[in-house]
């Protein structure tokens, strides 16, 4: 916009002066400009855009393609257009990137009219997110720079990616109840659904237990005993607050613990037991503004800020997936932890204490942290008194404090598992602390 004073200058130079060279030199530039931003916004304005992506969920290690369709839809040479299609900058930049770009997303066009032209490039997740593709930046100009054009001349695409899941070997995490489908250690509430055989009665054996075929058959009373059984199956509680996960272990122990999760919940689902999930983490989609992006910046740098600004969320509505069985509820707490973030909002203790009537009694409440402290742990040993069946998942390594946060968890008489790497989460629920 400097240009503008310019010719103001050289055409009042020219008034006082009386010369007619200032005149006729500050009205061609002002005539060259005024063609210049023309024929800038018309060319801007002339490509249309269309982003196809081959998939919008995926697996880690799994190729997305995307490709561009560019089309001049006008009848103007347009001499250079920029198009870049803007990716999440974390997402995409070392060490920890989520997606490895293969290809370029930004290409130097020249169009003639009517031309099609195409942009592909593919990306490869190696960690589990929610990712925006999008929208494509477009900037072109004038041959001498007098002005450049800048528009956003596509919509967002939105990529999740699942975590892991890893088969187990096994859930030993049960809660005793009447019913159930498996044999309890202890003899403790009996199935009336499972009759294993009868005996004599017993003074103060109830009146629905007795064997009237073969009381009548034999003259003498006689009680049916029941097979003494328990459930499997877990309400998972997911520990996301920033600081119980602390950055120096990011992003690694968070997605660990993701992946954890639906290991666990994908083995209940697979021995058709119940399930559900509670967590302190927000959900990444959260973090997307809704409202719509304008379609002209006056550069590049205003886009990607406009585009990567993350609206601040302060909520402290804990995330909460009601226990069930089934492909449905699977696939949304699978889809729910792909996309699950940490938060400063609610703190373990305060999550404990905003869902405690929303846990269920029937099911196991297995809690997966990183670090304890006295409070938390006194707030988990609070749950077991109430009558809960806790198990906890320590997510940490023993050169990290492990030990140390074993010790005050088994302190409160709570089973404690380990979990201190990838390799560990096939028997996390089988390998329990003791208390020495």
């Amino acid at each position: 916009m400097f240009l503008i004073p310019l010719i103001a200058i050289i055409l009042l130079i020219g008034i006082v002066t009386g010369s007619n060279w200032f005149a006729l030199g500050a009205c061609t530039l002002l005539v060259v400009f005024h063609f210049a931003r023309y024929f800038s916004e018309k060319w801007a304005s002339s490509i249309e855009v269309e982003r196809t992506v081959s998939t919008n969920e995926t697996n880690i290690g799994e190729s997305v393609n995307v490709g561009l369709k560019l089309v001049n839809k006008t009848k103007f040479f347009i001499p250079w257009l920029l198009l870049e299609d803007t990716l999440p900058k974390r997402a995409i930049s070392r060490p920890n990137r989520a997606l490895e770009l293969v290809g370029s997303a930004a290409k130097l066009y020249f169009f003639r009219p009517g031309q099609l032209a195409m942009l592909a490039y593919k990306l490869i997740p190696r960690r589990r997110g929610y990712f925006r593709l999008g929208p494509t930046l477009l900037e072109t100009g004038d041959l001498l720079g007098l002005h450049r054009q800048h528009r956003i001349v596509s919509e967002t695409n939105f990529l999740l990616v699942l975590p892991k899941l890893i088969p187990l070997e096994g859930v030993n995490v049960t809660t005793r109840r009447p019913m159930g489908e498996l044999r309890a250690n202890e003899r403790t509430l009996d199935d009336p659904t499972q009759m294993v055989g009868i005996r004599a009665y017993r003074p103060g054996d109830p009146l629905n237990r007795i064997h009237w075929k073969a009381t009548a058959r034999t003259g003498v009373l006689h009680s049916r005993v029941f097979q003494p059984t328990c459930l499997q199956g877990a309400m998972l509680v997911l520990d996301m607050h920033r600081d119980s996960n602390p950055d120096r272990n990011e992003p690694m122990r968070t997605d660990l613990a993701v992946t954890a999760a639906a290991s666990i919940i994908h083995t209940l689902y697979l021995m058709n037991q119940p399930f559900g999930l509670i967590s302190n983490g927000r959900d990444a989609a959260d973090r997307f503004r809704q409202e719509e992006l304008a379609s002209d910046y006056s550069n590049r740098d205003a886009i990607r800020l406009s585009v990567q600004k993350e609206e601040k969320n302060d909520r402290l509505k804990p995330l909460i997936i009601d226990a069930g069985v089934g492909p449905e509820k699977f696939s949304e707490i699978h889809r729910t932890l792909a996309r699950l973030e940490r938060t400063d909002g609610l703190n373990l203790c305060q999550l404990l204490s905003e869902t405690q009537s929303r846990l269920p009694r029937q099911l196991a409440i297995l809690v997966i942290l990183q670090t304890v402290d006295e409070e938390a742990a006194l707030s988990l040993a609070l749950l077991r008194k109430q009558g809960f069946s806790v198990s906890v998942i320590v997510n940490q390594h023993t050169m990290d404090g492990a030990d140390d946060a074993a010790a005050m968890l088994v302190g409160q008489r709570l089973p404690v598992y380990a979990l201190p790497d990838e390799q560990s989460v096939p028997t996390v629920c089988q390998n329990m602390l003791l208390m020495r």
